[in-house]
């Protein structure tokens, strides 16, 4: 009997917790500013980044020109292959 009500005094502490959703952590109300302040703001930030120079904008540019050709070839083989696969299980398209 003694580990029949220890059984039930859980199941009750479990049970209240569950009841009771857990509350998120609150956060401090931010600060609220106009246009202007927003702007530089956002100045500041764009001054904070590290822009690309030309000639590296130019390579990446120029890597993503050939990585979309190289897997365009890829997927246009792939597709040979599959059909021509397909045509020979099916038999059609001869």
């Amino acid at each position: 009997m003694a580990s029949n009500e220890a059984t039930k005094k859980m199941d009750l502490g479990r049970n209240a917790s569950r009841s009771t959703p857990p509350t998120p952590p609150s956060r401090p109300a931010q600060k609220r500013v106009g246009p202007f302040e927003f702007l530089q703001q956002v100045r500041d930030e764009g001054r904070k980044v590290t822009w690309p120079t030309r000639k590296e904008t130019l390579v990446t540019t120029l890597m993503v020109f050939v990585m979309v050709v190289v897997a365009s070839i890829f997927f246009t083989v792939v597709d040979q292959v599959l059909r021509y696969a397909v045509t020979l299980v099916l038999g059609i398209g001869a």
